[in-house]
Order: structure tokens, then C-alpha cells, then sequence
């Protein structure tokens, strides 16, 4: 994603919550009236004027006597997702490195800043200007806080892809690809012939013709996942279900409350939240995606709300702002609804 739509977005999202003054009175009397009430029925018209595909799962299980709460539409539906995958490359680089003193063990691995892992889209490591030693930690929170995909592919070539996958599998996600780099994700996208071998050179002159050859979903190089698995793995992830050591739990949580799907989806005020967003903008496809969890009241939501559309502008801000507004909206809707 370039800076301009993240500035877009930024901007779009925080003027959703703002309400006129006039309103106040009226929405303060209607909550006092009765407890407002949420379903899929309730959720689905707030999509329906987008032209694309849309996605979403929003669950949260029965808490202190109370009942749990779903509602999804096209669950099984395989989205092109992004940067979302980059959640699953973190927890397995914590796994990998699980233990009591897993912060001091990520600080005093240096990983290798060069030509071999610049990419594009990396605002905080910024190739080809910085070349050096980083710490794993300062790469992970890079790539969860920025989306910075140089940082990406630092943490995923030290993790290793394959390992990232046989998590994955192993955790019963079927419809969930992650690419070998985010460098051989747009060599692919491009048609690149040696997409997982080309170099940093190579990349720039494939992006700078900007022609997609091969499509986003795709079962070679690509981001996707359904809203069934991204509420499977987030429900366990956020609990600590695959890590050894509560300290790793709190090292996942911590990273996760700095992801970007804060400013890319507001999310309601008052919730503890833990996500990783994505998004894609090429010519002729567009994609973005908001899954994770959030915390009120000692209740646990866990979310994917996702919109793949096709127009031919290289952005499209107004298809994207639409989706945020109604995302945005659909989450408030379920913790007024759950709140205690």
C-alpha cells in the first residue's frame, strides 16, 4: 500500500465516529430506552452497496452466563488478504523462539539488511538507503506496526516460509497461502520467470511497469485466507494456545496492539484491540482486510472483514473508504450489543 492511501485511510476512518451535536441527545435516549440488538441479518445491508466480493465472520464465545455470538457471510470464501498473513509469520517467529526470556532472545538476533531482502513498500527500512544489522524483534515490529514488507521478508527468511506453512497446516487451516517473500509475491504477480530468485533490481523495473499478469488469489504465489480460519487461529492465538511461555503470549499481544488495522479500520473506543491489517491496490484489482481480536467487559470478539473488488484506476479510495465505514460500523454495532 503506498503512503497516500495510508494517509487516506487514516483520514477517512477518523472522521467515522464523529456525530453531529444535535444527535447526541437522540442517541443517548435510544440506548437508555433498550439494549440495541445485532445479527448477520442486521450486518449484511451495511455492505450491500459495494460491487465487489465481501467477507466477513464476527464471533465471540459465551462469557459469564451469557450466550456467544456469530455472524458471518460467505465464511468459507477464500479473500485475497495482504499484509494479514504477516500475522502468521509472527507467531511462528515466536514459537520459534518461545521461552521466558523470549525478549532478550529476538533483541540479540541481528538478521541481515541488504539488497537480498529490500522490497518494496518499506517505509521504516527504506532501500536501497540503509544496509546493516537489525535486531529480529525491530524486524517483526516493522512488519506488523508499518506493513513494511523489507522487514517482512527478514522475518520470513528466518522463520522460513515452509516452517510458516506447516504451522499453518498444522493448526487445521486449509485456505490460508502465504508467498515465499513479498518480493516473489509481486516477481509472480508481474510474471516475473524467476520471481523467487530475482534481485532487488529486478523487482524495481517489475513494478515500475506495473502490469498485473497473474491474479491476486492465486495457488503459487499469494495472501489469502477465509474469515473461518483467520477467527479460528485468532480465537487460539490470542488465548496462547500455540505458545509454551505466558511471556511469549504477552510479546505477541504486545506487537499485535501496535498492528496497523488501527488506523486502517477504527476500531469502537474502549476496546483493547490486537490486529493485523491488509490491503493491495493494483490495476484492475483492489483488496482490504481487517482481521483480529478485540477486548471490553471481559468479553473477547474475534473478527475478519474482508473486500476484494475490480476497477481499472490504480486506487480506488472511494471503494476502500466505503468498506472502512461499514466495517467500522458493524464492529461498533456488536460491542454496543455485547457490552455489559
Amino acid at each position: 500500500m503506498s503512503e497516500t492511501r495510508r494517509s487516506f485511510l487514516t483520514k477517512a476512518g477518523a472522521g467515522l465516529s464523529t456525530l453531529p451535536l444535535a444527535a447526541l441527545p437522540l442517541v443517548l435516549a435510544s440506548s437508555a430506552e433498550a439494549k440495541p440488538t445485532v445479527s448477520t441479518e442486521t450486518i449484511l445491508p451495511l455492505f450491500k452497496s459495494l460491487p465487489g466480493d465481501v467477507a466477513f465472520k464476527i464471533y465471540s464465545p459465551a462469557a459469564d452466563g451469557k450466550p456467544e455470538f456469530l455472524a458471518e457471510s460467505n465464511p468459507s470464501r477464500q479473500m485475497f488478504v495482504g499484509s494479514a498473513i504477516k500475522t502468521f509469520i509472527l507467531c511462528e517467529s515466536l514459537r520459534q523462539a518461545d521461552s521466558p526470556n523470549v525478549v532478550q532472545t529476538l533483541t540479540a538476533q541481528q538478521l541481515t539488511l541488504d539488497a537480498s531482502v529490500w522490497s518494496v513498500d518499506s517505509a521504516t527500512f527504506n532501500p536501497p538507503n540503509l544496509i546493516g544489522k537489525v535486531s529480529q524483534r525491530t524486524a517483526l515490529e516493522a512488519m506488523i506496526m508499518h506493513s513494511d514488507n523489507t522487514g517482512t521478508d527478514m522475518s520470513i527468511k528466518q522463520a522460513g516460509p515452509d516452517k510458516v506453512r506447516e504451522f499453518i497446516a498444522s493448526i487445521g487451516l486449509k485456505n490460508t497461502l502465504i508467498p515465499d517473500s513479498t518480493r516473489s509475491l509481486f516477481g509472480y504477480l508481474f510474471n516475473a520467470k524467476n520471481y523467487k530468485t530475482m534481485s532487488w533490481d529486478e523487482l524495481l523495473v517489475g513494478v515500475a511497469t506495473g502490469k498485473l499478469v497473474n491474479q491476486a488469489l492465486n495457488k503459487v504465489e499469494s495472501m489469502a485466507s477465509t474469515p473461518d480460519d483467520f477467527v479460528s487461529y485468532y480465537s487460539r492465538a490470542l488465548q496462547g494456545e500455540f505458545f509454551k511461555n505466558k511471556e511469549t503470549l504477552a510479546e505477541f499481544r504486545r506487537i499485535l496492539t501496535i498492528g496497523d488495522a488501527i488506523w486502517l479500520l477504527p476500531l469502537p473506543l474502549g476496546v483493547a484491540s490486537f490486529c493485523k491489517g491488509g490491503s493491495i491496490d493494483l490495476t484492475g484489482f483492489h483488496a482490504i482486510c481487517a482481521p483480529g481480536g478485540m477486548c471490553f467487559d471481559d468479553r473477547w470478539v474475534y473478527f475478519f472483514l474482508a473486500y476484494n473488488w475490480y476497477a481499472e484506476a490504480e486506487t480506488d479510495p472511494g471503494g476502500a473508504a466505503a468498506f472502512v465505514g461499514a466495517a467500522s460500523r458493524a464492529l461498533q454495532m456488536v460491542k454496543d450489543a455485547l457490552a455489559a
